[in-house]
């Protein structure tokens, strides 16, 4: 079939993305020449008749409300201009295109097409050959894309050569030294020389036979330092002790090594890294400390057993906590890197049959602040790292449906070396609902879930290596974008219970792929490469084997179980295959196109290759400085210019990017106070109970000071313990419930000694305040390769603690009320710089009493920026000011004192130091000098605005407040007792949990229909069944979500091209004009239902560029807070119980909201009652301020009806509401259109 061509360009006004490149090119890359900018997306498709392609122009390709679209040219620019085209590197994931061919499937009910995309700029101007260049190199990382032709190709179906043979490795077992040092240069493998010497040893005296190629690979990937942790498990022969703090840690650590394993054995057992890692939780559980600690061979994250309210009923369930890394990805591939760091955590807690339901991001970067001139040589510039790793890590947490409930950027320029990226994420199962046996012989693995690729081949064992210069050109395969809505039918599929009790074992892609993932499931298994499902044809037997494509898990089930599982998944919208089988060979053995090609004894693999041996020298280390003096010369000028550093200023461009709502769990916002400026310390969200609502909340916090660290490796991994469990303490929880889990990151050690003495000594720092404090680190990653060239990373240890509290007793930091005394918990600390443990124990539990009894009501546990961070930060949520004592020394504002806490009393208490008072005037006073707290917001929000925006332009929109006061009276001719809402899941769709029990808690009921769309058979098996359930229901609600990736090039789209089928279309009608049943559109709900017409016409129909839409926020970023709507129309059925004028505090995250229409069309709405909602400020009153509108909807415009106002489309997330979320939010959360629209048909 033919190839069709078109390009779709954003209409003036609609542009937003080909302004922000305008002002990017010109300004920070300062391309004077630059006149303008224009961008088009262009699509080929291939396998549509001509009919569907003329169909998709409008529906697919464009809307014809925002966009033009030209067929096969578009309109070239007057003057001087260049048109550059972009496009991924062929095999990488390609969302858009991606998400535009299964757009087309769903309209036209068939198979699916296919489809290219790329990126089409026009830029306008005089430009020279090196203004190309620079502009080149801003746009195109080599590594993820390329420079395409403007040539349409005759066909977009690829040519692959099928290879059929699996290659040995001629003469290996007879190579000398030099030619085993030859090839493992030529082959690029992590294994070093002593490894390969071990190899070869092997196929010679065992195996008698030279290895394949693909054995040689998987080995390569199963030794890898990021597989098998081979820098922390190196035997540390000779230690040598220069600091007699470490010495002393040291020696305590080695009493546990005989408390634990016995003299005898312990002296037999090597010294590693990893042993200190892991012997604060051995010993401690020995001394019966860990009586939570849940224990099984399945270690892909760490587990406790908890006792939750539900209802408040007791109920047993497991809590599962992960933190990972892409240090190496994110480096070279910042969005691939960033978004798979968060898609593999998130595996980790899913194979253990948890649902993950929050994210914590915590990263390390150069300053991005720099010019990009000043960007190093064959390095990405910071400012790109920072931007695009954030769009990445928001971009998978978003669609996945994941709330990411703290995030913070740590700015140190050892980071310059490589990129920090770390994703902890927290998941949680009934006990009941996880099964864990071990595989015997006979029981079946079965694949489920994306297809296997080139993407991702040798991700392992690149992130194992040194960066180096040629890193960028030789890594691109390692780096893949991921597919977070194939991830999200996982989630589902994993929450079904019936589904998680045939599990035997189970184990996720990740590093390693197929010989990793299914290796690990058991001693002995035969795995069949050919029944591995391929994105293309063309890879070979050890692609097929290493390949790292995400979004895959493997299972063990037992053989009767088979048929069940598979049609379970079907169910979801998964491919799920048959490839393995357990035997009881105690061989990991493959086959391919009918040949074995590897076939290896588990023990061999199990060695993990050569040992490992070197020394270590820890020197003597100064305290690090503790008084942090930021430059001024009074305390007002010191104060201002520490709120204005980075590492201390507000980093809310950053973090409102990220989800921080969905799922209806999360007990803080990031940012907290009317103002929402407070930034939360910690996340908390109560456990995922899916019948029934939970009071129990997971609280995760974090430690870590790179400075601090960096002046002594012991101290600063104390602090960053210490640190992070007062945070804890700070929100209200019990520091003995809490578990912890590092991260730690360091340079490439080689076999230096000194090189080696610093995470020795940061892991012995951690070790004793383990110790001290009775709290184990049961889980971690470590990441050893940070460095570039003769560049180093700092010495890292971040330290995350996590505790289970009742939400009720939860406590956020900022000021609640003036006239409160403020007291500072200061931690002691010992002459040697080591925190007093002793000594802190009780003062954190008689703080946790005091919040418990209400007596404190806000806390901060200090940090880097000591007190007067604290102070600061606490004042801007509430616009509380804050007079210091007079007796308070300006010294000590500024000092870290780790372990310490600001607090906020409703009474004195005599006992402790009272450093002043709250005040109801918004400013700081301390002494003579006064900081008003708009002084203070802008030093703390201007330091990142240019990197990370807060603001945008102003609309001059004319503004006024909206009243509707007349009512649809109209009920329904047929009652129900108990109305039946049709909730459809489409691929992206991520708020149908939370959607369908605000039904269930308002007394309706939901049926969730997953739109299937792995085949043309099962496209057409959902639509008849959308179908059925629409004529039966009384409610459609579309929830909300990112259908299709809110691609391609527009959100809503995906839902649109499904429901314009016919039978659909009609079913939807007939709800609306006979049957007057009721439609809801919450976020990208509203957002199909606005591009269908349903909103505000009342009925699908065609569009022109007259009707209103939706698209990207003014911002051009996604916005994820809390914000103020105004009933301004009461005629819908959905506002019933509400009146005009009415004010709720309601969740929003979104990417495009702007609501966009003629005046005249916004005019006509008005007057037949049909704005249902306005934004607004805190004091009700309509407001373009995007503090207040986020994205810049004309008229401010939150939501609107169909004509009756049977049919509702909104942005804000309604259904994130229960009665323990958002606690750091003001004002009204609950909005009763739930319950309105089941009373309708009572």
């Amino acid at each position: 079939m033919a190839v069709y061509r078109c390009y779709s360009e954003k209409r003036p006004g609609f542009d937003v993305e080909a302004h922000g490149l305008f002002d990017s090119l010109h300004n920070l890359l300062e391309i004077e020449a630059l006149t303008g900018v224009r961008y088009l997306c262009r699509y080929d498709v291939e396998g549509v008749d001509e009919a569907i392609y003329a169909k998709a122009k409008n529906i697919v390709f464009s809307e014809p409300m925002a966009d033009v679209c030209y067929d096969e040219t578009f309109p070239a620019s007057e003057g001087a201009h260049t048109v550059l085209a972009v496009e991924p590197l062929p095999g990488q994931f390609d969302q858009r295109a991606d998400s535009c061919a299964q757009c087309i499937q769903l309209m036209a009910q068939g198979e699916r097409p296919v489809v290219a995309a790329a990126k089409v700029y026009v830029l306008e101007g005089e430009l020279s050959d090196a203004d190309l260049d620079k502009i080149r190199g801003y746009l195109i990382n080599p590594v993820e894309a390329r420079e395409a032709s403007m040539d349409k190709p005759e066909t977009l179906h690829a040519v692959y050569e099928i290879p059929t043979e699996v290659a040995s490795v001629e003469g290996f077992i007879h190579m000398d030294t030099a030619a085993l040092d030859e090839m493992q240069k030529s082959l690029g493998l992590a294994m070093d020389l002593d490894d390969l010497t071990f190899l070869q040893t092997y196929f010679r005296d065992e195996e008698h036979r030279d290895p394949t190629i693909t054995e040689v690979r998987m080995v390569d990937t199963y030794w890898s330092d990021h597989c098998r942790h081979t820098t922390f498990l190196t035997q540390i022969d000779n230690v040598t002790f220069e600091d007699p703090m470490v010495q002393e840690a040291y020696d305590r650590y080695m009493a546990a090594r005989v408390e634990v394993y016995g003299e005898e054995k312990a002296a037999k057992r090597p010294v590693t890294l990893m042993d200190i890692a892991t012997a604060a939780a051995k010993v401690l559980k020995k001394r019966g400390y860990l009586k939570n600690l849940d224990e099984s061979e399945e270690i892909n994250a760490c587990s406790i057993k908890v006792t939750v309210q539900v209802d408040g009923k007791p109920e047993e369930w497991l809590l599962m906590f992960k933190n990972e890394t892409h240090n190496h990805p994110t480096e070279i591939e910042p969005f691939g890197g960033a978004a798979t760091c968060l898609g593999g955590a998130i595996r980790d807690p899913l194979s253990g049959r948890s649902y993950v339901y929050q994210a914590m991001r915590v990263t390390g970067a150069g300053d991005p602040t720099v010019p990009l001139s000043e960007t190093l040589p064959h390095k990405l510039p910071q400012r790109k790292l920072c931007t695009t790793a954030a769009a990445g890590y928001s971009s998978y947490g978003n669609q996945i449906g994941l709330a990411t409930g703290l995030v913070h950027e740590f700015y140190h320029p050892g980071y310059v070396a490589k990129r920090m990226e770390i994703g902890a994420v927290v998941g949680a199962a009934p006990i009941e609902n996880v099964i864990r046996e071990v595989p015997e012989p006979g029981d079946i693995v079965i694949l489920l879930g994306g297809k296997t690729g080139r993407d991702g081949c040798g991700g392992a064992t690149g992130s194992s290596k040194k960066h180096t210069e040629a890193s960028l050109e030789t890594c691109g395969a390692e780096v893949q974008k991921g597919n977070p809505p194939e991830e999200r039918k996982l989630q589902r599929l994993f929450r079904d219970p019936t589904v998680t009790r045939m599990i035997r074992r189970c184990n996720d892609f990740g590093a390693g792929g197929v010989s990793v993932a299914i290796g690990e499931l058991a001693d002995g298994l035969d795995i069949d490469l050919n029944a591995v499902p391929k994105k293309y044809d063309g890879l070979d037997g050890t692609e097929l084997a290493i390949s790292e494509s995400q979004e895959r898990m493997a299972v063990v089930v037992r053989a009767k179980d088979v048929d069940a599982f598979i049609a379970a998944a079907a169910r979801e919208n998964l491919e799920a295959v048959v490839v393995a089988k357990v035997t009881d060979l105690n061989r990991l053995r493959m086959t391919w196109n009918g040949k074995m090609i590897a076939d290896v004894s588990r023990d061999f693999l199990n060695t993990n290759g050569c040992a490992k041996h070197a020394d270590a020298i820890v020197p003597a280390m100064p305290i690090p400085d503790a008084a942090n003096l930021p430059d001024g010369d009074t305390p007002r000028e010191k104060i201002l210019h520490q709120m204005s550093s980075l590492g201390i200023c507000l980093e809310r461009g950053l973090t409102e990017r990220f989800d921080g709502s969905i799922g209806a769990n999360s007990v803080f916002m990031p940012f907290g106070g009317k103002n929402q400026l407070t930034p939360a310390q910690v996340m908390a969200a109560t456990l995922p109970a899916l019948n029934g609502q939970c009071s129990t909340a997971s609280v995760m916090a974090f430690g870590f000071d790179p400075y601090y660290t960096e002046q002594n490796p012991f101290l600063g991994a104390s602090a960053a313990v210490v640190e992070s469990v007062a945070k804890l303490v700070a929100a209200g929880c019990d520091y003995k419930t809490a578990y912890l889990t590092f991260q730690e990151y360091f340079e490439r050690l080689g076999r230096d000694p000194h090189r080696f003495g610093k995470p020795l000594s940061a892991l012995l720092g951690a070790y004793k305040a383990q110790e001290e404090l009775c709290l184990a680190a049961i889980g971690g990653k470590d990441s050893m390769s940070g460095s570039f060239d003769d560049m180093d990373v700092p010495p890292t240890l971040v330290s995350f603690a996590i505790a289970p509290e009742e939400a009720t007793n939860l406590i956020s930091p900022e000021f609640k009320a003036a006239g409160h005394p403020v007291y500072l918990f200061d931690a002691p600390y010992t002459p040697d710089g080591a925190p007093d443990y002793q000594a802190i124990k009780p003062i954190w539990e008689e703080i946790t009493d005091l919040i418990h009894s209400g007596k404190i009501v806000s806390a901060w546990a200090l940090s880097v920026g000591g007190v007067s961070e604290a102070v600061c930060k606490m004042t801007i949520g509430n616009d509380i000011g804050f007079a210091f004592d007079d007796m308070f020394p300006s010294e000590a504002l500024f000092l870290k004192n780790f372990g310490g806490l600001v607090v906020e009393a409703t009474e004195e208490l005599p006992a402790y130091w009272k450093i002043g008072t709250t005040i109801a005037q918004p400013k700081i006073v301390l002494g003579t000098e006064t900081i008003t707290l708009d002084e203070l917001k802008n030093a703390l929000e201007g330091t990142l605005e240019s990197v990370f925006p807060t603001k945008a332009p102003a609309s001059d929109d004319k503004l006024h407040t909206i009243s509707y006061t007349e009512r649809n009276v109209a009920a329904p001719a047929v009652k129900s007792a108990k109305p039946l809402a049709v909730i459809p899941v489409f691929p992206g769709t991520n708020c149908e949990y939370d959607t369908a029990k605000a039904v269930e808690n308002a007394g309706g009921a939901a049926e969730i229909i997953v739109v299937r769309n792995f085949s043309a058979d099962a496209l057409a098996q959902s639509a008849a069944q959308l179908e059925e359930a629409i004529r039966r229901a009384q409610m459609v609600i579309i929830p909300g979500g990112f259908s299709g990736g809110d691609e391609p090039d527009g959100s809503g789209k995906f839902i649109a091209s499904f429901l314009r089928n016919p039978g659909i279309k009609d079913a939807v009608h007939e709800l609306l004009r006979k049957r007057d049943g009721l439609m809801l559109g919450i976020c990208n709900g509203f957002q199909a239902l606005i591009k269908l017409g349903l909103v505000p016409y009342g009925e699908i129909r065609d569009l022109d560029e007259t009707c209103p839409t939706l698209t990207f926020n003014l911002i051009g970023r996604h916005q994820s807070s809390y914000v103020t709507t105004r009933v301004a129309s009461v005629k819908s059925p959905w506002l019933s119980s509400c009146q005009v004028g009415d004010l709720h505090s309601i969740a929003i995250s979104h990417g495009e909201g702007r609501f966009v229409a003629p005046q005249a069309e916004i005019e006509r709405l008005e007057a037949n009652g049909q704005i249902a909602f306005q934004y607004t400020d805190l004091a009700g009153n309509p407001s373009m301020d995007i503090a207040f509108n986020p994205n810049g909807s004309m008229c401010a415009i939150e939501g609107i009806t169909s004509p009756d106002g049977r049919v509702l489309g909104k942005m804000g997330h309604t259904e994130r509401f229960s009665p323990y979320v958002g606690k750091n939010i003001y004002g009204e959360k609950y909005q009763p259109i739930f319950e309105n629209g089941v009373k309708y048909f009572k």
